[in-house]
């Protein structure tokens, strides 16, 4: 959907339940920026035939907000049309790893037949690993044309994280460095990743946005942007207080 002059973003994409994943695009005069590829090619492929639609014949590049695969997993399919692919330099997933990432899919799903019969394959079906070709390590500013997209590097959920802010129309894309409607996921860290992660949320908090694009969820406006901010601060900082995430097997 669109969401500003320049924005997209592109919702729900299926992942594990009871996640859904979000991506979006800024489509410049010239270049389109695409925000996130989704967890599988079949995600790629949509984000893709949205991009290409908004602004057919812009060329396309490609930024990944992390290092997990429900937002780089349809890196394969871009990569394969030869489109650009920027991320934080310490994004480097191996095939082992990809691997993984299905068996744990798989072994998510309840009926035990469907398990059984591996139906996690389906999901990744064609989907082929690929990582960021173009690393970024410092703060970055793409030209796209008529606006500019500003990469800020805001880690915390992981080393990796990174944020994409487009000034001319107030809107942020976060990754997972913010997320609405579900609890965070704090066990990619411990307190010193969840120290930076409270100064990443300072720094996109004085952006001041309008709109904003989090990693999973509604897409938030005007004061729903600082009540997310609001929300992932606190349960990060009740995670430092009793030094467990608030999820997962070390949760209370």
């Amino acid at each position: 959907m669109q969401i500003s002059t320049r924005c997209y973003a592109v919702t729900g994409l299926g992942y594990s339940t009871p996640w859904c994943v979000n991506a979006g695009f800024v489509v410049g005069d010239g270049t389109t920026l695409v925000v996130d590829a989704g967890a599988n090619r079949l995600a790629a492929q949509t984000i893709h035939g949205y991009a290409t639609a908004a602004r057919p014949g812009n060329q396309l590049m490609l930024i990944n907000t992390e290092r997990h695969f429900d937002h780089m997993g349809g890196d394969g399919y871009f990569h394969g049309l030869g489109v650009p692919i920027f991320g934080h330099a310490g994004i480097a997933r191996t095939a082992a790893s990809f691997d993984r990432e299905i068996a744990e899919f798989t072994a998510e799903i309840s009926d035990p037949a469907r398990r059984a019969f591996d139906e996690g394959r389906a999901f990744y079906a064609g989907t082929t690993l690929a990582n960021p070709d173009h690393p970024i390590s410092a703060d970055t500013e793409f030209k796209l044309g008529d606006c500019t997209a500003r990469i800020l590097l805001t880690p915390g959920h992981t080393p990796t994280n990174l944020s994409v802010w487009i000034p001319e129309d107030g809107v942020l894309y976060t990754g997972d460095c913010l997320i609405r409607g579900y609890v965070p996921n704090l066990e990619s860290g411990g307190p010193a990743e969840w120290t930076q992660w409270l100064q990443s949320l300072v720094r996109l908090e004085q952006l001041r946005a309008r709109i904003l694009v989090t990693g999973h969820g509604l897409v938030s406006r005007d004061g729903e942007v600082q009540d997310c901010v609001d929300r992932v601060r606190r349960v990060v900082q009740a995670a430092l207080a009793s030094g467990r995430p608030p999820t997962g097997p070390t949760a209370p």
